[in-house]
């Protein structure tokens, strides 16, 4: 299709008339209809407004079919985000089960030194998991700044049944994993090696209910297209700000490593696992104080 094509297709589904799109577009009605009559062509700047008003790619707008990008995914949007879900969420998971499984290690016989190290191990692959995939979404963001909302109301009213089993999920095994330390706790002594199994039994359940609220929760972002768009251009500000919340967050998880290893090597604490824990939180906290804020 050719741009005069898709601008009629754009106007005509929008519902607007030409002198409505020429008032957008802060332009004469007549130019409006040259354009969509082959007859001239728009500056850079009103073709960027367009896409910016009607979340279309300009190299789609100029050279592609819009209507045909409404109905398909042609930036294999849903993909992508669907593998970013999965990485994040089982990253995030797996370090608290890794907890859990270090304490088991421990109970079993294993060398504390073992168990630490292997704790470690498991860190440091889903923290590469983690920058590894912020990467990969910053260069998708970068090649795919406009995605067009080609999600049905059906798909996305199916979605939303979903998403409550999430939260529902996640809440659940959080009660059931607590319920079930109380009673752990009732029924047997609390000295070792009882414990110790609760305890990683119970991060274990947990690590579950965080993967339910992290998958559930970027899954529910990628079907708000909308929001997509709009954080893929940010006001200087909220750029600047985001850019302070990485290097922050950066620093504190670096610290923390630093503190683990310090504190295994020099008092042989590598149950010293609570650390990351305070460096999530204080990234969480870093992120509301100095993350930018909805106008």
């Amino acid at each position: 299709m050719s741009f005069s094509e898709n601008l009629q297709f754009i106007r005509a589904q929008a519902g607007i008339t030409q002198e409505q799109l020429a008032e957008q577009l802060d332009v004469s009605r007549q130019s409006v209809s040259k354009w969509e009559g082959s007859q001239s062509f728009p500056e850079m700047d009103t073709l960027l407004h367009i896409c910016d008003l009607y979340n279309v790619n300009l190299d789609t707008l100029l050279r592609g079919s819009v209507e045909e990008s409404r109905v398909a995914d042609t930036a294999k949007y849903d993909g992508f985000m669907t593998r970013f879900a999965w990485r994040i969420s089982l990253a995030v998971s797996a370090i608290i089960a890794g907890v859990g499984v270090s304490g088991l290690l421990e109970v079993l016989g294993a060398p504390e030194a073992l168990a630490g190290a292997a704790l470690l191990l498991v860190i440091t692959v889903c923290v590469v998991v983690l920058v590894v995939s912020g990467i990969e979404l910053e260069n998708f963001r970068r090649k795919n700044p406009v995605i067009a909302d080609f999600y049905t109301e059906e798909q996305k009213e199916a979605f939303q049944r979903r998403f409550v089993w999430h939260i529902a999920g996640g809440v659940g095994a959080i009660l059931f994993a607590v319920v079930l330390l109380l009673l752990f706790f009732s029924a047997f002594p609390e000295r070792e090696p009882y414990e110790s199994y609760s305890m990683a039994f119970f991060l274990l359940i947990i690590a579950g209910a965080v993967w339910s609220f992290i998958y559930g929760s970027i899954q529910h972002d990628k079907y708000d297209v909308e929001k997509y768009n709009r954080e893929n251009n940010p006001s200087p500000e909220a750029k600047r700000r985001n850019n302070l919340v990485g290097t922050v967050c950066t620093v504190i998880m670096l610290l923390a490593t630093a503190i683990y290893v310090g504190l295994g090597l020099a008092l042989y604490m590598w149950t010293a696992w609570w650390v990351f824990a305070v460096g999530g939180i204080l990234c969480a906290v870093a992120a509301v104080v100095l993350g930018p804020k909805e106008e």
